[in-house]
């Protein structure tokens, strides 16, 4: 478990910037951590370490597939590299994913930026809605969307100490402050940051603000809502999904990306092996997204 008492740094940064800022300071601590870049440093927040780690940087230019590549020969070589680009670019090189990272074993980290309906007026080419999906069907890997930049930082740091693939989910805007504090970040557990018996709101990734909201104003209505922070999506928590359906009887999904394969597909396969109970997903419902403002298309999709 990676914890700290500095609890919400850079509140007021997005995940990019966030994860730009932790890999910087790993890779100044631990000379085997490189970032590998597809040319978009600037919209991905490695910015950071091109400039102050120029020698553990490698610009692998727009060829998707051939970063993977290096990226995994790296790995054999004994450095921890980050493949870095736009979650949708990221998936050019999904063969590569699958038969040199995951089928390998290699030791490599993926970051995708970029991600859900908050890539807003880059429109829905841009918008990877399917990333979790994808990723979740590698065996092997480990799927996290962190909610927050501090926890950003935290889910970095975690993926840095275990050994082999994984992916975490990374995103553009700011997200501004924060109703609740994550104090500590364990690869495959959730995190309860509200308490409820009434229903149970699960969410990963930038809509986890929203989900606290929401339990918020429910509380107001005298609907106690439990929230569970999901960012390990793969492993998926699977004690507090089925406490939370026998406990509450009631669970809604809520999240920046396709309800085929995402978070609320990894939740309905617990209970349905489980603890049965009624599910609601919330997220875009197996469409592609469009151009707007975030919250424009979050109130569009529903």
């Amino acid at each position: 478990m990676i914890s700290s008492p500095n609890l919400i740094a850079h509140a007021d940064n997005s995940l990019r910037d966030a994860f730009g800022r932790a890999v910087t300071d790993l890779g100044r601590a631990d000379s085997r951590v490189l970032v590998l870049d597809g040319d978009v440093a600037g919209g991905t927040g490695t910015h950071h370490f091109r400039r102050d780690l120029a020698e553990q940087f490698v610009q692998c230019g727009i060829a998707e597939q051939n970063m993977i590549g290096v990226a995994a020969g790296l790995a054999r070589s004994g450095f921890v590299p980050f493949v870095t680009s736009f979650a949708t670019f990221l998936l050019r090189g999904y063969e590569q994913v699958r038969l040199s990272v995951a089928y390998s074993g290699t030791n490599v980290k993926i970051v995708g930026s970029h991600t859900g309906l908050d890539v807003g007026p880059d429109g829905g080419s841009a918008q990877c809605l399917e990333d979790i999906a994808a990723f979740r069907a590698l065996a092997e890997f480990v799927v996290l969307s962190p909610s927050t930049p501090f926890e950003m930082k935290l889910a970095t740091e975690a993926a840095l100490q275990i050994e082999g693939p994984v992916y975490i989910r990374s995103g553009r805007s700011p997200i501004g402050k924060v109703a609740y504090e994550v104090e500590s970040f364990s690869i495959g557990k959730a995190l309860e940051l509200r308490s409820g018996e009434d229903l149970t709101l699960l969410s990963c990734g930038r809509t986890t603000t929203e989900a606290v909201q929401a339990a918020d104003m429910l509380a107001d209505r005298g609907i106690q809502t439990r929230v569970l922070n999901m960012s390990s999506i793969k492993p998926i928590d699977r004690g507090a999904i089925i406490r939370a359906a026998k406990e509450t009887g009631f669970l809604v999904t809520v999240e920046d990306h396709n309800i085929v394969g995402g978070l609320g597909s990894a939740v309905a396969e617990v209970l349905a092996e489980s603890s049965p109970c009624r599910l609601v997903r919330l997220g875009v419902n197996d469409i592609f997204g469009e151009s707007g403002s975030p919250n424009a298309l979050y109130a569009k999709y529903r």
